[in-house]
């Protein structure tokens, strides 16, 4: 059995080389973003290309636990991370809204490999009396290193191919980190079913609320950073705007998290819904001046950010403990929203400018919160498990927290 100080190593080695791809995808998300928009791609070519990623993601997420199964956790992350890689260096040698459509995909789906390999490899090595702490710094890790793909923007040429290159870098980095470490594959264990049709009935508030919130998610990270392109603003208000949403969610993690802890959670999310649509209306009607819209972006990112760890926390508490991991699987019904929203915002966008985004977010929001609202006075909440609010990332749902790798009491 390895010594602790091993495990830590192990724990430490995959959080440091995660960061690093999530600097990268992070960085590629808003690029993309503006990139498509540079290349001048249709409407609704554009948001086929950025909704490909989500789609990818969702696959990735459903199917990629069985190649972890017959590889093992390392074989498994590099040849993710491979994957990702490779489709990455291709983009910038077949330029089209087609080929693109392919390569997002398939980068979504490694993506989704690599973060799945991560945290049930994560979950198995860490001791279950350090686990929280080592999912709250992985978390932390992951936001801080979102947000600091942000800043990227504002050095890089858009038109270029040395973008592409510097992600092809992170995620090699990454698979070099991980591959040559000294590790122990953790054992894989079997999920307990659930049917969906089981889960829209036990927590229909909570689908509804992934749905909705990838949704809004998926339509705002697409979508916003290339329409202030188009406006003429500058990368750096852009890299900036950007950031203060990332960092808005990282801060309003643990308010809300205590808040849904404590409280009915449709309630909570009847209010962040409010808080959402609420501040994407301001970004509507505000001055477009730097001291006006970073405020707004730091609530924004924050409200959106809270929504789905708070509809995945709500489902667990109305499900058996053991349909933990099955939960979070089903869940992955956001990747739906996610998929829907760049296209269906890109057709507004080309209709009715940014104001018919945000409008359609805000709408989208404001639905979670009249259903969240009125589920929470027609019926009792139930008690809350001891599964409590976990930290997510803005782009992902809880892939594995539970999930492959769950090892026995002992930390395996």
């Amino acid at each position: 059995m390895p010594s602790s100080g091993s495990m830590r190593a192990q724990i430490g080695t995959l959080i440091v080389a995660t960061s690093a791809i999530q600097l990268a995808n992070g960085f590629f998300g808003t690029f993309l973003s503006l990139r498509v928009a540079f290349e001048n791609f249709s409407a609704t070519m554009a948001g086929l290309v950025l909704s490909s990623y989500f789609a990818g993601f969702t696959l990735g997420a459903l199917r990629c636990g069985r190649i972890i199964e017959r590889i093992g956790h390392i074989r498994a992350y590099a040849a993710f991370a491979g994957l990702v890689a490779a489709a990455t260096a291709v983009m910038p040698l077949l330029v089209g809204p087609l080929p693109w459509v392919g390569l997002r995909a398939i980068i979504g789906f490694g993506c989704a490999g690599i973060f799945v390999t991560t945290e049930s490899w994560l979950n198995a090595k860490a001791l279950p009396s350090e686990r929280g702490r080592v999912f709250s710094i992985y978390m932390v890790g992951t936001f801080l290193a979102l947000a600091a793909g942000q800043l990227l923007i504002a050095v890089v040429d858009v038109g270029a191919a040395a973008p592409f290159n510097a992600i092809v870098a992170l995620f090699a980095a990454a698979l070099v980190v991980v591959s040559s470490a000294r590790a122990e594959p953790p054992r894989v264990s079997a999920a307990a079913k659930l049917s969906y049709g089981l889960l829209v009935r036990a927590a229909p508030v909570a689908v509804t609320g992934c749905v909705l919130s990838g949704l809004v998610t998926g339509a705002f990270y697409a979508l916003v950073p290339a329409w202030m392109q188009g406006e003429g603003i500058e990368r750096e208000t852009i890299a900036l705007f950007m950031l203060m949403t990332v960092l808005g969610g990282l801060v309003f993690q643990i308010p809300v998290g205590r808040l849904s802890d404590h409280f009915d959670r449709r309630m909570v999310l009847a209010l962040l819904g409010l808080g959402f649509a609420s501040s994407a209306i301001a970004l509507v009607k505000l001055p477009h001046a730097l001291l006006a819209i970073i405020p707004a972006a730091i609530l924004l990112g924050g409200f959106m950010s809270a929504l789905y760890p708070v509809c995945v926390t709500d489902a667990h508490d109305r499900l058996p403990g053991d349909r933990v991991v099955a939960v979070s699987g089903q869940l992955l019904v956001s990747g739906l929203g996610s998929v829907l929203g760049p296209l269906i915002g890109a057709t507004l966008m080309a209709r009715f400018d940014i104001d018919g985004v945000f409008y359609f977010m805000a709408s989208a929001a404001l639905l979670l919160a009249i259903i969240a609202g009125v589920e929470s006075v027609r019926s009792a909440s139930p008690p809350h498990q001891d599964t409590t609010f976990e930290i997510l990332a803005p782009q992902a749902g809880p892939l594995a927290h539970d999930s492959l790798g769950s090892s026995d009491e002992n930390g395996e």
